[in-house]
């Protein structure tokens, strides 16, 4: 087997002919960048469709392709069961005791019975423990749970953040997000809102219009009291008290807060923000092979998480460079409910854009079904590629075709129904039709061993156990709460007076106050700035906008600005009054004079002189620097792209360059065939059939079926068996066995040839071995403006214990 993952193909099995039901020695290779053009599942349980989908997975991972698989089953966790050593230890904990017992073997016994299974199984396919662990290598696996803690938690509070300026100056790309959050918001509240005629979701669209134009993010918390208190007077033609009565509003509210505040509520709040760069890639810029499990949630709560999701790939998608290469995968395991025909619930939006759009810039999108009938085809004409497994009825098969004839013709390809149908009816388990509107014709396949240990869904207990580990070291090395060095017990309780030219600032609450607790400001400086990024040699010319915010201890003398908390955000969302029922902690004297202030400015420009500074990454071997706040991982993805798209050039180049010279070797070991036969000499056959394995090795499986020398080649071979079992004592023979010598040596060296170019290729094409140079671009005390430096409040919860927490972000 060929290491067919360096030149951007997936192995995905085998040719399978359905008359001799015989399969083929040759491997299906399947071009990556063609999932660009999507792909779409359709099979009946049992046909081997998960099976098909998870190594097409596979495959993606071995070639560096990250994925964010929607698994609403429970099945895809298996990809995390991979085991290189294929050890009867490994598979024991995922075997059940029950299908021991039904078989009349020990526990024991059955976990060396399977895996003999499947080590034989992977040898079978030209498959071994060494390319499970390039699998296991290559990509971060993890299994994600919204709304439980059983996998990694993901929250959904930054589904409401306002999106990007591109997304904000598209007025359809804002409508689309906004109507999309809006309906999976009333969703989970099991409100059926039409868009046109629903107060709820006409007044919540215009609230998150409003905050978003502003550029300001809504969460929870600040939606409950803008739906009371909107910021607009009118709705259309009407004032809102006209359109939507503050009665009825409160009720609304009433309705979303009971639903923040159910104990169930409380996962959807914890754990890593929804960040779909982060889902994609580490923080260190390797890819991911990412599971969202929903298979726990509710039907309303699926919806509410798919939409959000699917949106935010949405405004991902839009942010990334076009590209015609392959650079991320979106799976979705089910898509029966999410794409229905007729209805518009609120996932089609996104996925229909997706379907679309998505394709410009190297978004691969595959959906699967067992469910073919209930499913919007005429939305998925977009998908270039069907792989189609066994159906349960002539109902699903029906509409199976009809989609498959919809693709067709938007692709400008002819369909043969008939013989399709007659196709159709002939698959068995792990059968499929592959139908790509790349490729010259359909072709039958019998998929290949799954690298993943295929046992079937798991549940919350295993998918606990799976990522335990994972979960252990994000507490480890997650940030903390918030805190200071403030002691309870210096809360005196009054609001100090200050002169009139020192300002003060309170920052609002973020939560409910806990039970029998009070709350208490807590004074510190913030300071607002904005520094100047300059370097012609580099290209960067850019302004920023920071916010520090500095704790102050009661009676601090000094005030270190190290000791800040830094945000690349001046809008720092602040009032200008504090809550009615509130104490304060005692203000160091130093702050109650407004000189202080200013001598807090000029520190402040001090502090950000020293230590401020934009570091970039260069790649010099490439000529490329990376963006202003680019890590240096997200620069190496953006560089791995780049080398993508020069690998699939270099592949295009090399098929051009060596298609006229195989076919012109090919054509002649055919006459050199046809010569033994016509003489009746025996030759040596299996000199013939070693020069043509040679040939239909590597080269083979990169031509696949885009040179059409198959049936050359097996003429070749029978003649020359043919020719073999006759005995002949001309002299002859000897010019014919010379021929087909000089012909396999000229073979052996084509493939030595083809062999070092794809060496070369590989080895130019690998941007881990690119080497990165560090640049740090300083600032000029002329680059630095310090807006302003004021004294604020932040709130803080204080409970009868006297312990206290902090009731607001650090940023």
């Amino acid at each position: 087997m060929q290491d067919f993952e360096k030149l951007g193909v997936f192995y995905l099995g085998k040719p399978y002919d359905i008359p001799t039901q015989a399969v083929a020695d040759e491997p299906v290779l399947y071009d990556a960048k063609d999932l660009t053009t999507h792909a779409v599942c359709v099979g009946m349980t049992g046909s081997g469709k998960t099976g098909l989908c998870l190594t097409l997975l596979e495959e993606a991972a071995i070639d560096g392709i990250p994925a964010i698989c929607i698994d609403p089953k429970g099945d895809l966790g298996n990809l995390l069961l991979t085991f290189p050593d294929l050890k009867p230890t490994d598979f024991k904990p995922w075997l059940d005791p029950q299908d021991a017992v039904r078989k009349g073997l020990s526990l024991d016994e059955l976990a060396t019975r399977t895996a003999k299974t499947w080590k034989d199984g992977l040898a079978n396919w030209g498959q071994d423990g060494a390319r499970i662990q390039r699998l296991r290598d290559a990509v971060d696996v993890a299994i994600y749970t919204p709304g439980s803690t059983a996998g990694l938690p993901l929250t959904i509070l930054r589904s409401f953040t306002a999106p990007p300026e591109s997304t904000l100056r598209n007025p359809e790309a804002l409508r689309e997000r906004i109507s999309a959050a809006v309906a999976g918001l009333l969703a989970l509240m099991s409100i059926d809102a039409d868009p046109l005629r629903s107060r709820e979701h006409i007044l919540l669209s215009n609230i998150l219009a409003a905050a978003w134009k502003d550029g300001r993010d809504v969460d929870l918390g600040s939606l409950i009291r803008e739906i009371q208190t909107p910021p607009f007077q009118k709705l259309g033609f009407l004032d809102v008290e006209s359109f939507y009565p503050a009665k009825d509003r409160f009720e609304f509210a009433m309705s979303l807060n009971n639903l923040v505040a159910s104990p169930g509520f409380q996962a959807w709040t914890e754990g890593e923000p929804l960040d779909v760069q982060r889902l994609f890639y580490t923080a260190e810029g390797k890819p991911r092979l990412v599971i969202v499990s929903i298979a726990h949630l509710s039907d309303a709560e699926r919806m509410f998480f798919v939409t959000i999701l699917l949106n935010e790939i949405v405004t991902w998608m839009r942010a990334q460079s076009g590209t015609s290469s392959l650079r991320a995968l979106l799976y979705m395991d089910e898509i029966f409910g999410y794409f229905p025909p007729t209805a518009n619930p609120p996932s089609k939006t996104p996925l229909l854009t997706l379907m679309k759009q998505a394709r410009a810039f190297g978004l691969g999108v595959v959906l699967a079904t067992q469910n073919p009938v209930d499913i919007d085809y005429k939305g998925l004409s977009n998908a270039g590629t069907w792989f189609l497994g066994r159906l349960q009825t002539e109902r699903d098969k029906l509409r199976v075709l009809d989609g498959l004839e919809g693709a067709s013709a938007a692709a400008g390809k002819t369909f043969n129904r008939s013989k399709m149908e007659q196709v159709l009816s002939s698959l068995g388990n792990r059968i499929f039709l592959m139908n790509n509107v790349h490729e010259d014709e359909p072709m039958v396949f019998q998929t290949r061993w799954a690298l993943s240990f295929l046992r079937g869904p798991l549940t919350r207990d295993q998918i606990a156990e799976l990522m335990q580990s994972r979960k252990l070291e994000a507490v480890a090395s997650g940030s903390s709460t918030a805190s200071s060095s403030f002691n309870a017990d210096s809360a005196t309780g009054a609001r100090p007076i200050l002169p009139p030219d020192v300002t003060e600032q309170f920052l609002p609450r973020r939560g409910d106050l806990p039970a029998k607790s009070r709350l208490v400001y807590r004074p510190a400086l913030l300071g607002e700035a904005r520094v100047h990024y300059a370097s012609t040699a580099n290209g960067v010319d850019q302004w920023k906008d920071l916010a520090l915010l500095l704790p102050i201890d009661e009676g601090a003398a000094e005030f270190p600005w190290d000791d800040a908390h830094v945000s690349e955000d001046s809008k720092v969302e602040c009032e200008q009054s504090p809550e009615q029922v509130a104490e304060f902690a005692t203000l160091p004297s130093l702050l109650c004079k407004s000189k202080q202030y200013a001598t807090q400015s000029t520190l402040l420009k001090d502090y950000l002189y020293r230590t401020s500074k934009l570091t970039l990454w260069k790649a010099p071997a490439l000529k490329q620097v990376s963006n202003p706040d680019e890590s240096e991982g997200d620069f190496r993805v953006r560089i791995s792209q780049s080398n993508k798209e020069r690998r699939d050039l270099d592949v295009e180049k090399l098929r051009a360059k060596y298609a006229p010279k195989l076919a012109t070797v090919q054509e002649q070991i055919r006459k050199a065939g046809q010569r033994v036969e016509k003489e009746q000499e025996q030759s040596k056959g299996q000199m013939m059939t070693a020069a043509l394995s040679v040939g239909t090795s590597i080269l083979g499986a990169m031509f696949g079926r885009k040179l059409a020398s198959t049936a050359n080649i097996t003429r070749a071979v029978s003649s020359a068996k043919a020719a073999s079992k006759v005995m002949n004592e001309k002299a002859d023979v000897n010019r014919a066995q010379e021929t087909v010598g000089a012909l396999t040596d000229k073979l052996n060296q084509l493939n030595a040839e083809f062999e070092a170019e794809v060496t070369k290729l590989q080895s130019a094409s690998a941007a881990e071995a690119i080497e990165l140079q560090e640049i740090n671009i300083t600032l000029k005390k002329s680059d630095i403006i310090v807006t302003r430096v004021v004294l604020l409040w932040t709130p803080w919860s204080r409970g009868s214990d006297g312990t206290t927490s902090a009731l607001y972000e650090m940023g």
